[in-house]
């Protein structure tokens, strides 16, 4: 595994990139709003050895080991920005054939990249991603922000994000919890996605409703399956490991 800084547009994002199978595709591992590489553990690696694929997991700008975020402060295409990011880093590793699979916040931009990059993407597997606004969703970053205030949750992401912990909970919970971002919605893309898609989430996730899933696999151009699990809440990889790792080999293998 090659671990290092990469430059992009001016970010310098830290990834690990492992490509030891020539000529298969790249898993791309997109982590959540208050995620980062290592709060994936050994999924992906578990996932890439399953299917013989490559694998490449970043941190983005103001996460993990990824460089500080200039400011806290977001536009609503912030996610959109992502996906331009992870073009130019695909570009710069030279990865052709990238299978995406994201959690939350990055299994939205995993679906955006998919809708402006399609010749990139091979596949996507979307994890309890958006496509718009929910008042659950709402209520879900509004429980956080009270977890990040009256327990240790601040202490136990610095692990993780060191003293950046501050400026990715502002920037993450100040849009989401923003008036502007209710009207947020990325429908009118899902169309543009050719690439076979696997949308799961878990019945109990508690920031979105089925109807995430529902209208997402309904509305793009590809092939597209959704995979609901019962006991469930909203980040099924690390709940349910090694249900989704079947399920998501199984899918990969087919695609």
């Amino acid at each position: 595994m090659e671990r290092k800084i990469i430059d992009v547009r001016g970010k310098k994002l830290y990834t690990e990139y492992t490509n030891l199978f020539k000529n298969r595709p790249v898993l791309v591992f997109l982590h959540d709003s208050l995620g980062c590489t290592q709060l994936w553990r050994d999924f992906p690696e578990q996932l890439a050895t399953a299917v013989q694929c490559n694998v490449l997991v970043y941190d983005r700008l103001g996460y993990g080991k990824s460089y500080p975020m200039l400011t806290h402060e977001r536009e609503n295409n912030y996610m959109e920005l992502e996906a331009d990011v992870l073009d130019d880093l695909l570009d710069i590793l030279g990865v052709e054939e990238a299978i995406l699979f994201g959690h939350s916040d990055g299994g939205t931009i995993a679906l955006i990249t998919a809708a402006r990059y399609p010749e990139k993407v091979k596949a996507v597997i979307c994890e309890a991603g958006h496509i718009f606004v929910e008042d659950v969703t709402v209520k879900g970053v509004k429980d956080s922000l009270t977890a990040y205030q009256t327990t240790n949750l601040a202490e136990r992401l610095a692990k993780y994000h060191g003293d950046k912990v501050e400026m990715i909970v502002k920037a993450w919970t100040e849009i989401w919890l923003s008036k502007q971002f209710r009207n947020w919605n990325i429908e009118s893309l899902l169309k543009k996605i050719k690439a076979p898609l696997l949308f799961i989430q878990g019945e109990k996730d508690e920031y979105g409703t089925l109807d995430q899933v529902e209208k997402t696999v309904s509305q793009v151009s590809g092939s597209a399956e959704r995979f609901i699990i019962p006991e469930a809440g909203h980040t099924p990889h690390k709940e349910m490991p090694d249900v989704v790792l079947q399920k998501c080999a199984g899918f990969i293998n087919r695609v």
